[in-house]
Protein backbone atom coordinates (compact mmCIF):
# COMPACT_ATOMS: atom_id res chain seq x y z
CA UNK A 1 0.00 0.00 0.00
CA UNK A 2 1.78 3.49 -1.12
CA UNK A 3 2.42 5.47 2.32
CA UNK A 4 0.17 8.36 1.19
CA UNK A 5 -2.63 5.12 1.79
CA UNK A 6 -1.34 4.64 5.38
CA UNK A 7 -2.54 6.11 8.48
CA UNK A 8 -0.11 5.91 11.99
CA UNK A 9 -1.66 5.88 15.68
CA UNK A 10 0.53 8.22 17.78
CA UNK A 11 -0.16 6.43 21.20
CA UNK A 12 0.02 2.40 19.99
CA UNK A 13 3.55 3.14 17.29
CA UNK A 14 1.74 0.78 15.17
CA UNK A 15 0.99 1.24 11.25
CA UNK A 16 -3.03 1.42 10.74
CA UNK A 17 -4.05 0.53 7.17
CA UNK A 18 -7.53 2.12 6.04
CA UNK A 19 -8.58 -1.03 5.26
CA UNK A 20 -8.45 -2.05 8.99
CA UNK A 21 -6.54 -5.12 8.24
CA UNK A 22 -3.73 -3.96 10.76
CA UNK A 23 -5.60 -3.18 13.78
CA UNK A 24 -3.22 -4.13 17.12
CA UNK A 25 -6.35 -5.49 19.03
CA UNK A 26 -8.14 -8.81 17.61
CA UNK A 27 -11.92 -8.52 17.66
CA UNK A 28 -11.15 -4.69 17.17
CA UNK A 29 -12.45 -2.42 14.21
CA UNK A 30 -11.47 0.92 13.08
CA UNK A 31 -13.98 3.50 12.33
CA UNK A 32 -13.36 7.02 10.71
CA UNK A 33 -15.39 9.75 11.50
CA UNK A 34 -15.56 13.11 9.02
CA UNK A 35 -15.12 15.71 11.41
CA UNK A 36 -18.53 18.51 11.20
CA UNK A 37 -17.93 22.50 12.17
CA UNK A 38 -20.64 21.72 15.01
CA UNK A 39 -18.45 19.06 16.61
CA UNK A 40 -15.01 20.48 17.75
CA UNK A 41 -14.78 19.18 21.56
CA UNK A 42 -13.57 15.98 23.04
CA UNK A 43 -9.50 14.44 23.00
CA UNK A 44 -9.30 11.81 20.85
CA UNK A 45 -6.58 12.06 19.00
CA UNK A 46 -7.13 13.94 14.92
CA UNK A 47 -5.21 12.77 11.59
CA UNK A 48 -5.24 13.65 8.27
CA UNK A 49 -7.47 11.60 6.17
CA UNK A 50 -5.25 10.22 3.14
CA UNK A 51 -7.82 10.59 0.30
CA UNK A 52 -9.80 13.23 2.03
CA UNK A 53 -10.34 16.99 1.44
CA UNK A 54 -7.59 18.66 2.63
CA UNK A 55 -9.99 20.89 4.75
CA UNK A 56 -10.88 18.71 6.52
CA UNK A 57 -9.89 16.29 9.39
CA UNK A 58 -10.52 12.48 9.78
CA UNK A 59 -11.12 11.17 12.76
CA UNK A 60 -10.48 7.21 14.13
CA UNK A 61 -10.91 5.38 17.33
CA UNK A 62 -10.57 2.04 18.40
CA UNK A 63 -13.62 0.22 19.69
CA UNK A 64 -14.52 -3.40 20.54
CA UNK A 65 -16.56 -5.39 17.52
CA UNK A 66 -19.35 -5.33 19.97
CA UNK A 67 -19.82 -1.66 20.45
CA UNK A 68 -21.92 0.65 18.15
CA UNK A 69 -21.04 3.52 16.64
CA UNK A 70 -23.60 5.92 18.77
CA UNK A 71 -22.13 4.02 21.98
CA UNK A 72 -18.77 5.06 20.71
CA UNK A 73 -19.44 8.78 19.81
CA UNK A 74 -21.61 9.39 23.02
CA UNK A 75 -18.79 8.61 25.26
CA UNK A 76 -16.17 10.10 23.38
CA UNK A 77 -16.91 13.17 21.87
CA UNK A 78 -15.05 14.62 18.37
CA UNK A 79 -11.89 16.43 19.61
CA UNK A 80 -10.59 19.84 18.92
CA UNK A 81 -7.49 20.20 16.76
CA UNK A 82 -6.37 23.21 18.79
CA UNK A 83 -7.21 22.16 22.72
CA UNK A 84 -6.31 26.22 23.44
CA UNK A 85 -9.40 27.41 21.38
CA UNK A 86 -11.74 27.01 24.07
CA UNK A 87 -9.48 28.11 26.84
CA UNK A 88 -10.11 31.62 28.17
CA UNK A 89 -6.92 33.54 28.03
CA UNK A 90 -7.68 36.79 29.93
CA UNK A 91 -4.27 38.03 31.24
CA UNK A 92 -5.36 37.52 34.66
CA UNK A 93 -6.99 34.38 34.72
CA UNK A 94 -7.13 31.85 32.15
CA UNK A 95 -9.16 28.51 32.58
CA UNK A 96 -9.12 25.32 30.95
CA UNK A 97 -12.70 24.03 31.03
CA UNK A 98 -12.11 20.70 29.52
CA UNK A 99 -16.33 19.30 29.92
CA UNK A 100 -16.90 16.37 31.38
CA UNK A 101 -15.15 13.48 33.08
CA UNK A 102 -16.23 11.18 30.91
CA UNK A 103 -14.58 12.58 27.55
CA UNK A 104 -11.81 11.81 25.53
CA UNK A 105 -10.65 8.10 25.38
CA UNK A 106 -8.89 7.90 28.03
CA UNK A 107 -11.21 6.67 30.73
CA UNK A 108 -11.25 7.72 34.69
CA UNK A 109 -11.18 3.77 35.65
CA UNK A 110 -7.80 3.12 33.09
CA UNK A 111 -5.93 6.19 34.31
CA UNK A 112 -6.50 5.89 37.87
CA UNK A 113 -6.55 2.35 38.33
CA UNK A 114 -3.38 1.72 39.97
CA UNK A 115 -4.07 4.67 42.14
CA UNK A 116 -7.18 3.21 43.27
CA UNK A 117 -5.75 -0.13 43.99
CA UNK A 118 -3.54 1.28 47.13
CA UNK A 119 -5.17 0.97 49.53
CA UNK A 120 -4.75 4.03 51.65
CA UNK A 121 -7.09 5.83 48.32
CA UNK A 122 -9.17 3.21 47.23
CA UNK A 123 -12.70 4.03 45.27
CA UNK A 124 -13.92 6.49 47.64
CA UNK A 125 -10.56 8.21 48.23
CA UNK A 126 -10.57 8.63 44.31
CA UNK A 127 -13.97 9.89 44.27
CA UNK A 128 -12.77 12.24 46.85
CA UNK A 129 -9.95 13.58 44.99
CA UNK A 130 -12.48 14.78 42.01
CA UNK A 131 -14.45 17.24 44.09
CA UNK A 132 -11.04 18.74 45.93
CA UNK A 133 -9.77 21.82 44.97
CA UNK A 134 -6.59 22.80 45.47
CA UNK A 135 -4.79 26.38 45.18
CA UNK A 136 -0.49 26.28 44.44
CA UNK A 137 0.89 29.53 45.28
CA UNK A 138 3.88 29.28 42.78
CA UNK A 139 4.39 27.37 40.11
CA UNK A 140 8.10 27.51 40.01
CA UNK A 141 10.13 24.42 40.98
CA UNK A 142 8.14 23.14 43.73
CA UNK A 143 4.75 24.38 42.19
CA UNK A 144 5.55 22.70 38.75
CA UNK A 145 6.32 19.79 40.43
CA UNK A 146 3.28 19.26 42.74
CA UNK A 147 0.82 20.84 40.05
CA UNK A 148 1.80 17.75 37.97
CA UNK A 149 1.67 15.46 40.74
CA UNK A 150 -1.59 16.28 41.91
CA UNK A 151 -2.94 16.65 38.34
CA UNK A 152 -2.26 12.78 37.57
CA UNK A 153 -3.72 12.11 40.86
CA UNK A 154 -6.85 13.43 39.85
CA UNK A 155 -7.35 16.13 41.98
CA UNK A 156 -10.96 17.74 40.62
CA UNK A 157 -9.70 21.48 40.62
CA UNK A 158 -6.22 23.07 40.67
CA UNK A 159 -5.77 26.99 40.83
CA UNK A 160 -2.16 28.08 40.05
CA UNK A 161 -1.12 31.50 40.98
CA UNK A 162 2.60 33.04 40.37
CA UNK A 163 3.93 36.30 39.38
CA UNK A 164 7.14 35.61 37.34
CA UNK A 165 7.44 34.23 34.08
CA UNK A 166 9.51 31.13 32.58
CA UNK A 167 12.88 31.94 32.18
CA UNK A 168 15.81 29.40 30.73
CA UNK A 169 17.21 29.04 34.42
CA UNK A 170 14.48 27.90 35.16
CA UNK A 171 14.86 24.57 32.94
CA UNK A 172 16.77 22.37 35.20
CA UNK A 173 14.23 22.49 37.62
CA UNK A 174 11.13 23.19 36.96
CA UNK A 175 9.60 20.29 35.57
CA UNK A 176 6.47 21.40 33.48
CA UNK A 177 8.36 23.53 31.41
CA UNK A 178 10.42 23.76 27.79
CA UNK A 179 12.17 25.58 26.09
CA UNK A 180 9.75 27.36 23.87
CA UNK A 181 8.10 28.66 27.00
CA UNK A 182 11.22 30.23 28.09
CA UNK A 183 11.99 31.34 24.29
CA UNK A 184 8.62 32.83 24.37
CA UNK A 185 8.99 34.28 28.32
CA UNK A 186 5.23 32.67 29.27
CA UNK A 187 3.86 33.53 32.40
CA UNK A 188 4.69 30.46 34.58
CA UNK A 189 0.98 30.14 36.10
CA UNK A 190 -0.28 30.38 31.85
CA UNK A 191 2.67 27.57 31.04
CA UNK A 192 1.78 25.41 33.75
CA UNK A 193 -1.44 25.45 33.01
CA UNK A 194 -1.12 24.57 29.23
CA UNK A 195 1.06 21.64 29.68
CA UNK A 196 -1.49 20.71 32.89
CA UNK A 197 -4.47 20.10 30.50
CA UNK A 198 -2.54 18.01 28.13
CA UNK A 199 -1.44 15.86 31.25
CA UNK A 200 -4.83 15.33 32.38
CA UNK A 201 -8.19 17.12 30.51
CA UNK A 202 -10.61 16.09 33.05
CA UNK A 203 -9.02 18.29 35.94
CA UNK A 204 -10.43 21.94 35.99
CA UNK A 205 -7.09 24.96 35.91
CA UNK A 206 -7.35 27.90 36.70
CA UNK A 207 -4.55 30.05 36.72
CA UNK A 208 -3.35 33.61 37.91
CA UNK A 209 -1.18 35.47 36.68
CA UNK A 210 -0.88 38.00 39.73
CA UNK A 211 0.47 38.79 43.02
CA UNK A 212 -0.66 37.42 45.65
CA UNK A 213 -1.29 40.34 47.62
CA UNK A 214 -4.53 41.13 50.70
CA UNK A 215 -6.56 42.65 48.59
CA UNK A 216 -6.94 38.73 46.60
CA UNK A 217 -5.97 36.64 48.83
CA UNK A 218 -9.23 35.84 50.23
CA UNK A 219 -10.77 35.14 46.36
CA UNK A 220 -7.87 33.52 45.06
CA UNK A 221 -7.45 30.64 48.27
CA UNK A 222 -10.81 29.96 48.43
CA UNK A 223 -10.28 26.36 48.02
CA UNK A 224 -10.01 23.54 50.14
CA UNK A 225 -6.14 23.29 50.56
CA UNK A 226 -3.62 25.92 49.78
CA UNK A 227 0.15 24.44 48.98
CA UNK A 228 3.04 27.34 49.64
CA UNK A 229 5.17 26.90 46.66
CA UNK A 230 6.93 29.99 47.06
CA UNK A 231 10.34 31.36 47.79
CA UNK A 232 9.60 34.16 50.37
CA UNK A 233 8.51 34.38 53.68
CA UNK A 234 6.20 37.86 53.21
CA UNK A 235 3.92 35.28 51.22
CA UNK A 236 4.20 32.87 53.26
CA UNK A 237 2.75 35.06 56.34
CA UNK A 238 -0.14 36.28 54.27
CA UNK A 239 -1.16 32.35 53.62
CA UNK A 240 -0.56 31.51 56.80
CA UNK A 241 -2.55 34.79 58.44
CA UNK A 242 -5.67 34.11 55.42
CA UNK A 243 -5.63 30.76 56.46
CA UNK A 244 -5.76 30.72 60.15
CA UNK A 245 -8.21 33.35 59.95
CA UNK A 246 -10.84 30.81 58.11
CA UNK A 247 -9.51 27.79 59.54
CA UNK A 248 -8.18 26.60 56.06
CA UNK A 249 -5.67 23.84 56.08
CA UNK A 250 -2.28 24.71 54.49
CA UNK A 251 1.14 22.81 53.70
CA UNK A 252 4.36 24.69 53.27
CA UNK A 253 7.33 23.51 51.19
CA UNK A 254 10.79 25.01 50.56
CA UNK A 255 13.99 23.58 49.05
CA UNK A 256 17.22 25.27 48.35
CA UNK A 257 20.61 24.02 47.45
CA UNK A 258 20.16 20.14 48.53
CA UNK A 259 18.00 21.11 51.22
CA UNK A 260 14.05 20.47 51.50
CA UNK A 261 11.68 20.97 54.05
CA UNK A 262 7.91 20.71 54.40
CA UNK A 263 5.55 21.36 57.44
CA UNK A 264 1.51 20.97 57.58
CA UNK A 265 -0.16 23.49 59.26
CA UNK A 266 -4.00 22.53 60.91
CA UNK A 267 -5.72 25.64 61.91
CA UNK A 268 -7.85 25.90 64.63
CA UNK A 269 -11.21 25.97 63.17
CA UNK A 270 -13.12 28.83 62.57
CA UNK A 271 -15.85 29.76 64.96
CA UNK A 272 -19.22 28.43 63.96
CA UNK A 273 -20.68 32.19 63.64
CA UNK A 274 -17.76 32.72 60.76
CA UNK A 275 -19.43 29.38 58.86
CA UNK A 276 -22.75 30.58 58.52
CA UNK A 277 -23.63 29.21 54.86
CA UNK A 278 -25.05 32.83 53.89
CA UNK A 279 -23.80 34.22 50.18
CA UNK A 280 -22.35 37.74 52.10
CA UNK A 281 -20.55 35.54 54.34
CA UNK A 282 -18.71 33.11 51.06
CA UNK A 283 -18.07 36.71 49.50
CA UNK A 284 -16.40 38.06 52.42
CA UNK A 285 -14.27 35.45 53.28
CA UNK A 286 -13.86 33.80 50.17
CA UNK A 287 -14.53 30.33 50.93
CA UNK A 288 -15.74 27.55 48.48
CA UNK A 289 -19.28 27.31 47.39
CA UNK A 290 -19.02 23.07 48.05
CA UNK A 291 -16.03 22.58 50.58
CA UNK A 292 -14.49 19.37 50.44
CA UNK A 293 -12.99 19.40 54.18
CA UNK A 294 -12.16 16.39 56.18
CA UNK A 295 -13.07 15.69 59.64
CA UNK A 296 -11.68 18.24 62.05
CA UNK A 297 -8.50 17.07 63.30
CA UNK A 298 -6.58 19.08 66.53
CA UNK A 299 -4.78 21.74 65.59
CA UNK A 300 -0.81 22.08 64.85
CA UNK A 301 1.20 24.99 65.45
CA UNK A 302 1.52 27.37 62.76
CA UNK A 303 3.76 29.03 61.12
CA UNK A 304 4.40 32.12 63.29
CA UNK A 305 4.49 29.80 65.39
CA UNK A 306 7.76 27.93 64.60
CA UNK A 307 9.25 31.49 63.15
CA UNK A 308 7.76 34.24 65.05
CA UNK A 309 9.20 36.77 62.22
CA UNK A 310 11.50 35.93 59.10
CA UNK A 311 14.51 34.58 59.17
CA UNK A 312 16.72 37.68 58.52
CA UNK A 313 20.66 38.23 57.78
CA UNK A 314 22.60 36.33 54.59
CA UNK A 315 19.68 33.87 53.55
CA UNK A 316 20.54 31.56 51.15
CA UNK A 317 18.42 31.18 47.93
CA UNK A 318 18.17 29.61 44.72
CA UNK A 319 20.32 32.51 42.69
CA UNK A 320 23.03 32.34 45.58
CA UNK A 321 23.17 28.47 46.94
CA UNK A 322 22.03 27.27 43.55
CA UNK A 323 19.54 24.14 43.57
CA UNK A 324 19.04 20.78 43.15
CA UNK A 325 16.14 19.16 40.89
CA UNK A 326 15.98 16.13 43.24
CA UNK A 327 15.67 18.28 46.39
CA UNK A 328 12.77 20.23 44.63
CA UNK A 329 11.10 16.78 43.46
CA UNK A 330 11.72 15.33 47.10
CA UNK A 331 10.13 18.28 48.61
CA UNK A 332 7.35 18.01 46.39
CA UNK A 333 6.22 14.45 46.83
CA UNK A 334 6.07 14.94 50.54
CA UNK A 335 3.79 17.94 50.25
CA UNK A 336 1.89 16.46 47.51
CA UNK A 337 1.74 13.12 49.81
CA UNK A 338 0.59 14.78 52.44
CA UNK A 339 -2.08 16.32 51.03
CA UNK A 340 -3.90 13.35 48.95
CA UNK A 341 -4.23 12.25 52.93
CA UNK A 342 -6.22 15.10 53.82
CA UNK A 343 -8.25 15.26 50.66
CA UNK A 344 -9.00 11.35 51.39
CA UNK A 345 -10.13 12.84 54.88
CA UNK A 346 -7.58 11.24 56.76
CA UNK A 347 -6.33 13.81 58.90
CA UNK A 348 -5.08 11.36 61.30
CA UNK A 349 -2.32 10.43 59.26
CA UNK A 350 -0.97 13.72 58.68
CA UNK A 351 2.53 14.29 59.47
CA UNK A 352 2.63 16.91 62.44
CA UNK A 353 6.19 17.75 62.07
CA UNK A 354 8.22 20.26 60.32
CA UNK A 355 10.57 17.98 58.35
CA UNK A 356 13.86 18.98 56.57
CA UNK A 357 16.23 16.65 54.60
CA UNK A 358 20.26 17.35 53.46
CA UNK A 359 20.21 15.57 50.33
CA UNK A 360 24.08 16.20 49.36
CA UNK A 361 25.99 15.88 53.23
CA UNK A 362 25.44 12.43 55.31
CA UNK A 363 25.19 12.86 59.16
CA UNK A 364 28.62 11.64 60.83
CA UNK A 365 27.18 8.18 61.13
CA UNK A 366 26.86 7.60 56.85
CA UNK A 367 23.05 7.99 56.78
CA UNK A 368 20.58 10.10 55.21
CA UNK A 369 21.07 14.22 57.29
CA UNK A 370 17.39 14.69 58.41
CA UNK A 371 15.70 17.01 61.08
CA UNK A 372 12.32 16.65 62.80
CA UNK A 373 10.89 18.94 64.98
CA UNK A 374 7.49 18.48 66.37
CA UNK A 375 4.31 21.08 65.31
CA UNK A 376 1.84 18.80 67.01
CA UNK A 377 0.19 21.81 69.61
CA UNK A 378 0.12 25.92 68.75
CA UNK A 379 2.10 27.45 70.67
CA UNK A 380 0.99 29.44 73.80
CA UNK A 381 1.23 33.38 73.38
CA UNK A 382 1.40 32.80 69.21
CA UNK A 383 0.63 36.64 67.55
CA UNK A 384 -1.57 34.53 64.79
CA UNK A 385 -2.95 31.31 65.75
CA UNK A 386 -3.00 32.18 69.63
CA UNK A 387 -3.80 36.04 69.58
CA UNK A 388 -5.42 35.97 66.31
CA UNK A 389 -3.26 39.38 65.27
CA UNK A 390 -3.47 39.34 61.04
CA UNK A 391 -0.59 41.69 60.80
CA UNK A 392 0.46 40.35 56.92
CA UNK A 393 -3.53 39.97 56.21
CA UNK A 394 -4.03 43.65 57.11
CA UNK A 395 -1.30 44.84 54.81
CA UNK A 396 1.03 46.30 57.38
CA UNK A 397 4.24 43.84 56.87
CA UNK A 398 4.06 44.31 52.89
CA UNK A 399 6.13 46.65 51.25
CA UNK A 400 5.35 48.33 48.21
CA UNK A 401 8.44 47.45 46.35
CA UNK A 402 10.41 44.17 47.44
CA UNK A 403 13.01 42.98 46.12
CA UNK A 404 12.79 39.03 44.30
CA UNK A 405 16.33 37.44 45.34
CA UNK A 406 18.01 37.61 41.90
CA UNK A 407 19.59 41.36 41.32
CA UNK A 408 15.56 42.52 40.98
CA UNK A 409 13.11 44.48 42.28
CA UNK A 410 9.45 44.08 41.97
CA UNK A 411 7.40 47.37 41.92
CA UNK A 412 3.95 46.87 43.41
CA UNK A 413 1.52 49.19 41.32
CA UNK A 414 -2.26 47.42 40.73
CA UNK A 415 -4.07 50.26 40.79
CA UNK A 416 -2.15 51.28 37.68
CA UNK A 417 -3.53 49.45 34.81
CA UNK A 418 -1.15 48.94 31.38
CA UNK A 419 -2.07 48.93 27.70
CA UNK A 420 1.02 46.42 26.92
CA UNK A 421 -0.26 47.49 22.71
CA UNK A 422 0.07 50.62 23.40
CA UNK A 423 2.97 50.78 25.36
CA UNK A 424 5.25 48.37 22.96
CA UNK A 425 3.87 51.15 19.75
CA UNK A 426 5.70 53.66 21.75
CA UNK A 427 9.01 52.02 23.15
CA UNK A 428 9.24 50.79 19.43
CA UNK A 429 9.95 54.39 18.65
CA UNK A 430 12.55 54.82 21.00
CA UNK A 431 16.28 54.04 20.20
CA UNK A 432 17.23 53.85 23.25
CA UNK A 433 15.06 50.71 23.80
CA UNK A 434 15.96 47.06 22.16
CA UNK A 435 14.91 43.40 22.86
CA UNK A 436 11.19 44.57 22.93
CA UNK A 437 8.93 40.64 23.74
CA UNK A 438 5.30 40.80 24.21
CA UNK A 439 3.13 38.19 24.04
CA UNK A 440 -0.16 39.14 25.53
CA UNK A 441 0.42 38.36 29.01
CA UNK A 442 3.29 40.66 29.54
CA UNK A 443 5.74 43.14 27.94
CA UNK A 444 9.53 42.68 28.45
CA UNK A 445 12.00 45.24 26.98
CA UNK A 446 15.56 45.84 27.39
CA UNK A 447 17.52 49.40 28.37
CA UNK A 448 21.03 50.07 28.96
CA UNK A 449 22.12 46.87 31.13
CA UNK A 450 18.43 46.75 32.82
CA UNK A 451 14.99 44.36 31.69
CA UNK A 452 12.16 45.66 32.58
CA UNK A 453 9.20 43.36 32.16
CA UNK A 454 5.54 44.48 32.90
CA UNK A 455 2.10 43.39 33.86
CA UNK A 456 -1.29 44.42 33.04
CA UNK A 457 -1.80 45.32 36.65
CA UNK A 458 0.71 47.46 36.99
CA UNK A 459 3.21 45.73 38.43
CA UNK A 460 7.11 45.35 37.13
CA UNK A 461 9.87 43.63 37.34
CA UNK A 462 12.92 45.40 37.14
CA UNK A 463 16.56 43.42 36.82
CA UNK A 464 19.72 44.31 37.03
CA UNK A 465 19.98 46.06 39.85
CA UNK A 466 18.88 46.06 43.50
CA UNK A 467 19.04 49.96 44.38
CA UNK A 468 14.81 50.64 44.65
CA UNK A 469 15.37 54.74 43.94
CA UNK A 470 16.82 52.99 40.63
CA UNK A 471 13.66 51.00 40.02
CA UNK A 472 11.51 53.45 40.93
CA UNK A 473 13.21 56.35 38.03
CA UNK A 474 13.20 53.69 35.58
CA UNK A 475 9.66 53.29 36.37
CA UNK A 476 8.61 56.45 36.16
CA UNK A 477 10.37 57.28 33.01
CA UNK A 478 8.79 54.63 30.94
CA UNK A 479 5.17 53.97 32.73
CA UNK A 480 4.64 56.99 34.75
CA UNK A 481 4.71 57.58 38.12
Amino acid sequence: MPPANRLRCSLLRQPVTQSGKSTPFPGSRIVFILQLPSCRNGAAQAFPGADADPSANVYFTYMPASSSLSGILGANPLPNPNPEVNSKTNPETCAANPGSRSAGIISDHERYSRQVLFSGIGETGQQLLGRAHVAIVGVGATGAATASLLARAGVGHLTLIDRDFVEPSNLQRQMLFDEQDAQAALPKAEAARRHLARINSSVQITAHIADLVPQNAPQILAADLVLDCTDNFETRYLINDLCVRDGRPWIYAAAVGAYAATMNILPKPAAQDRLDDTESNRAERGRAEQPCAPPAAHPTACLACIFPSAPSGNIETCDTAGILSTAVNLAASIQATEALKYLTHQPHLIRRSLLSFDLWTPNPQGTLSRSEISTGVPRPGCDVCDRRNFRALSGEQRPHITLCGRNSVQIHQHQHPIDLTGLKSRLERLGEIRDTRANGLLLRFAYGTYTLTVFPDGRALIQGTTDVALARSLYARFLGS
